[in-house]
């Protein structure tokens, strides 16, 4: 007496498998595309933290009255990128620096500023934007820094 499977038995046992490579394929696709989405927001991130740091060494005439922190920049995924390495997707971003909007209003409030910056890049074919924001006083830390450097 032979036993084995029916027609009908490995059609189904066949559509089984190819439901789960399917859905294997697509969880392994979902997770990787989250992954790499993570890592570009953590860069940009990265990239405005960088340029908010660089604010606090500035003194206040630099910040307000000169034109040293350029309004405009460019900075890539990966920076680092050696000849003929790809440096990756470019981050494009901006960086203003206007009047603070204390709500309600102080007296101090033409002695601050506030800093915006942004960054805008491209996933695939959906743009991404991220902002961060903060306030810098007249008196506030980079004239410690310029006063203990320069005594």
């Amino acid at each position: 007496m032979e036993v084995a499977f029916t027609l009908p038995e490995v059609l189904v046992g066949v559509a089984i498998v190819a439901v789960m490579f399917v859905t294997l394929y697509g969880g392994m696709t979902s997770g990787f595309a989250i992954t790499q989405l993570a890592r570009e927001n953590l860069r940009g991130t990265q990239i405005m933290l960088e340029r908010m740091e660089g604010v606090r060494l500035y003194n206040w005439n630099q910040l307000v009255y000169s034109n040293m922190i350029p309004q405009y920049f460019t900075n890539y995924y990966y920076p680092l990128a050696s000849n003929g390495q790809s440096e990756g997707i470019p981050y494009f971003g901006t960086m203003t620096i206007s009047n603070s909007a204390l709500n309600p209003t102080a007296t101090y409030s033409t002695n601050m500023r506030l800093i915006t910056v942004s960054v805008l890049w491209t996933n695939g074919v959906m743009p991404r934007t991220r902002s961060m924001q903060t306030l810098v006083a007249q008196n506030g830390i980079q004239n410690y820094v310029y006063n203990a450097t320069n005594r």
